[in-house]
């Protein structure tokens, strides 16, 4: 079952300082403290595009078995759509599971997102 997903938007020295004070136990992170993190707004925007939105709920609904057949349901590119999850399974939104025969299953981790950030 996928998960509620809290998004962080901070600078990458931002995050550094709060991940080494996590470190140092200057800092306990709380229960609602965002799971991932983007350097900006436009970069969040991008991995969680419309188009990609669409993608996870093709996922979810579909259950595909391999890349291919996600390919074939959502009507992307296979190049296209493997440098995509790629993309989300670095964020922890998806996962990709290879078998014994090295196919590729897709799972979502998340389907659902709130993002905090400040000025």
């Amino acid at each position: 079952m996928a998960r509620k997903m809290r998004i962080g938007i901070a600078t990458y020295e931002d995050f550094k300082q709060y991940t080494k004070a996590i470190a140092r136990g200057d800092v306990k992170p709380k229960s609602d403290a965002p799971t991932i993190w983007f350097e900006s707004i436009e970069s969040m925007a991008q991995v969680l595009s419309s188009k990609n939105q669409e993608l996870l709920k093709t996922i979810r609904d579909n259950d595909p078995k391999s890349l291919t057949e996600l390919a074939d349901i959502s009507g992307r590119k296979l190049s296209n759509l493997s440098r995509t999850l790629k993309t989300m399974e670095k964020y922890g939104i998806v996962t990709l599971e290879k078998d014994n025969d090295r196919v590729i299953k897709p799972h979502i981790c998340a389907s659902e997102f709130s993002a905090v950030f400040g000025i």
